[in-house]
């Protein structure tokens, strides 16, 4: 059969013999071009443990908006108009409203980024801001001693309301819920003392309960309070499908649950091969964003077999901490070492690529510069066909085969990542 994988805007294709394809992991069918609106006014009508937002804020007090920023799928743009609206209806006045995009630790945005994630009309009406982590004022410290460090303005207004969609996280087990606060609206120390739970093994894709990275998140953000959350799940269109609304986190857990019914594919077996994709643009504009594809493959390959991740990076690494890890250790378990004795933000991301590395072969089909590539624990290849031929010689062209076109979204579902 003739696999395809998206590469950015491009495709990619290899030659696969039937009978050595064991799954190919798909989403579950799920609506094209649904009602959106349709979709958030009933989560929004009927939000989860809690009232309904029109009835919990009140005329004069201030409110912040917290969402995603451009390098998150997060449709900000479909899902404002209604929360505003709910706003309004209880007597906040726009110049009350500010909407912060969660940056975290990455850049700022432009001017016209903002823009395309919130609209014209939203922009030019509502205040709108990324978080500022020079800005940042301490609420606490969490048991495990994560500095609870936010951003004044999410601290002073009167009511906090988080949106996000969500989808698997390699060591959070899902995104959104209090994502939005933890990372997004704190400040990098906080996030490495955070993130350096990550090398515990119970926090991996798919984990909530008994996930330290999750916990963590989930008390830090409850020091600072959350009055109301918007979460939504996506196809591979990115459209929405499933909402959310209501408390931190049983609105979360309730996205989380849809999600995972429809994302999390069983696994018959674990093969030699495993062929991944991030699912083309924009998820694979950077090493650093399609590594996510890669940590969800990991579930899937034999120790000692090969993964090939299919992505563009045409932006190259996509960190410049994480391109200095990625380039100095040629040794997985001393990065893997590295990041235990001194969590790094953006180093944390290159010892996660270790992790798989150290028992299995990863191939890289990109748009990056092939002598960078070969300078780093991952094997450069031009195409799809070249990579997959090569991986097949290691079995003498019987090497049995996973295949996961949207890597990032699909999750394996086996017995070494169940909740």
């Amino acid at each position: 059969m003739k696999i395809t994988l998206k590469k950015g805007y491009d495709e990619e294709q290899a030659d696969v013999r039937d009978e050595l394809v064991r799954d190919i992991l798909m989403p579950k069918e799920l609506p094209r071009d649904p009602d959106e609106q349709a979709i958030l006014q009933q989560a929004l009508a009927c939000p989860v443990a809690s009232g309904r937002l029109s009835e919990i804020v009140r005329k004069g007090e201030t409110a912040v908006i917290m969402t995603s920023d451009i390098t998150r799928p997060c449709p900000s743009a479909r899902i404002l108009p209604q929360v505003l609206e709910e706003l309004y209806s209880a007597g906040i006045q726009p110049e009350d409203i500010t909407i912060l995009f969660g940056r975290g630790s990455h850049r700022r945005q432009t001017e016209e980024e903002m823009i395309h994630l919130v609209g014209e009309e939203i922009f030019r009406t509502v205040r709108c801001d990324d978080t500022d982590f020079s800005r940042t004022v301490h609420v606490g410290t969490t048991r495990r001693g994560t500095p609870v460090d936010i951003d004044e303005r999410v601290v002073k207004a009167d009511r906090r309301i988080l949106i996000g969609n969500v989808e698997y996280h390699y060591f959070a087990g899902f995104s959104g819920g209090a994502k939005a606060l933890m990372p997004g609206a704190s400040n990098p120390a906080a996030i490495q003392a955070n993130h350096r739970l990550m090398t515990d093994p119970a926090s991996h894709a798919g984990r909530l309960e008994g996930n330290p990275v999750r916990e963590d998140i989930e008390e830090a953000a409850a020091m600072v309070g959350a009055d109301f959350i918007v979460n939504v799940v996506l196809n591979t269109d990115k459209q929405i499908v499933h909402a959310a609304a209501g408390d931190m986190v049983h609105a979360h857990r309730q996205a989380c649950a849809f999600l995972d019914d429809h994302y999390g594919c069983p696994l018959k077996e674990k093969t030699d091969i495993v062929l991944v994709s991030q699912g083309g643009a924009p998820k694979d504009l950077n090493l650093y964003q399609t590594q996510k594809a890669l940590d969800n493959a990991k579930h899937a390959v034999k120790d000692g077999g090969t993964v090939i991740l299919c992505g563009s990076c045409r932006e190259g690494f996509g960190n410049p901490v994480f391109e200095e890890w990625m380039k100095k250790y040629q040794d997985p378990q001393e990065m893997i070492d590295a990041i235990r004795n001194e969590f790094v933000l953006g180093g944390h991301k290159a010892a996660a690529i270790a992790m798989i590395r150290r028992y299995a072969d990863i191939y890289l089909v990109s748009d990056m510069d092939p002598q960078t590539v070969a300078g780093t624990i991952l094997r450069p290849f031009a195409g799809l066909p070249e990579a997959y031929a090569e991986a097949q010689k290691k079995y003498d062209g019987k090497g049995t085969v996973t295949v996961m076109p949207y890597g990032g979204s699909t999750l394996p579902k086996g017995q070494d990542n169940e909740q």
